[in-house]
């Protein structure tokens, strides 16, 4: 099969595309021939050397999201049968033509979305509403703050708020503030040039916001903390503005606020099936009614990875970037 794979660490045209061994699924596990899968800045980084290889010894091919087609179910799979649609998350591997994965961590293609443009759901998606819902606790009425509105995980978010009912403040560039409105953003602040901390204040009456979703880090984190309600809480999920910032943790303290670093890629596998069941639960029915929907900026063939990778390093796109890979 074909798949890009790492042989060295450094800019987009380092990315190769070879013949590689087909993998062969285990007991619980299914072959899945992928329709499409996404980038995602972990990709970025892993590319340049500075996320760990998921596989160490195997081939590294990178690429956490998919859409695909069943081809063949392990000795113990029992949830789905060949060309079944399904898409999911895995922590390496879908930048290629066929991937492993347990059966729990697939999800049927919702049918109200395409099957191209599926594979641009799990990773945000999952991504958002685990910071948002299950360990920011945002709930219907309350109050989010989500930084990089315009990015595929702030698309996602902004989103998964208005449809349980939430209100959301997001910052990005002035180019993208229409974009995260016309998605129901409440307020949509240029970082250049507005205060978010003043914005929040504003916005909610003082009483601050109830969790915040941050991709930024860096200098942003002393502001979150300003922005928050009593007992509201900060996740943490990316540090594109740098991993180290002086932080004044008694401003922490009288709020009785939470501070919580998470990732969903180096997860245990009995952390992603549950997460993702209870995603299929409470949050792929959105699909169906149309409250939810994956926003597609461009799309790019497995050929051109390179210059889908040079793209998204630009920050000019809204939403996510698909590959198509069969």
């Amino acid at each position: 099969m074909r798949a890009v794979v790492i042989t060295k660490h450094g800019d987009p045209e380092v990315l190769d595309i070879v013949d590689v061994e087909r993998p062969q699924p285990s007991a619980n596990e299914i072959l899945v021939k992928v329709r499409a899968t996404s980038l995602n800045r972990a990709d970025l980084l892993q590319r340049m050397g500075f996320y760990p290889d998921p596989f160490p010894g195997k081939q590294e091919i990178p690429g956490l999201e998919f859409a695909g087609t069943v081809e063949f179910c392990g000795s113990a799979a029992k949830v789905w049968k060949p060309g079944d649609q399904v898409i999911g998350i895995v922590s390496g591997g879908a930048y290629a033509e066929y991937l492993v994965v347990h059966e729990n961590q697939a999800m049927r293609v919702p049918s109200k979305v395409g099957f191209d443009d599926a594979g641009a759901i799990p990773e945000v998606f999952i991504t958002a509403w685990d910071a948002l819902v299950c360990q920011g606790n945002l709930q219907s009425g309350g109050w989010a703050l989500v930084h990089a509105g315009a990015s595929g995980v702030g698309t996602a978010a902004i989103q998964i708020c208005k449809a349980i009912g939430a209100n959301v403040v997001v910052t990005c560039s002035s180019g993208k503030r229409d974009a995260c409105l016309a998605l129901g953003a409440d307020i949509a602040v240029d970082y250049r040039s507005e205060d978010f901390v003043e914005v929040c204040k504003k916005a909610t009456n003082s009483h601050g916001v109830n969790a915040v979703l941050d991709v930024i880090g860096g200098e942003y984190l002393n502001r979150n903390v300003a922005t928050l309600a009593l007992k509201g809480t900060i996740v943490q999920v990316g540090l594109m503005g740098g991993a180290s910032t002086p932080f004044n943790i008694l401003a922490l303290m009288p709020k009785r606020a939470r501070l919580i670093g998470t990732v969903l890629r180096p997860r245990p596998l009995e952390e992603k099936i549950a997460v993702t069941q209870r995603f299929i639960s409470e949050m792929l029915p959105m699909f169906e009614i149309g409250k939810l929907r994956p926003v597609i900026d461009s799309r790019y063939t497995l050929e051109n990875i390179s210059a889908a990778h040079s793209y998204m390093e630009t920050n000019a796109s809204t939403g996510k970037i698909i590959i198509d890979v069969c």
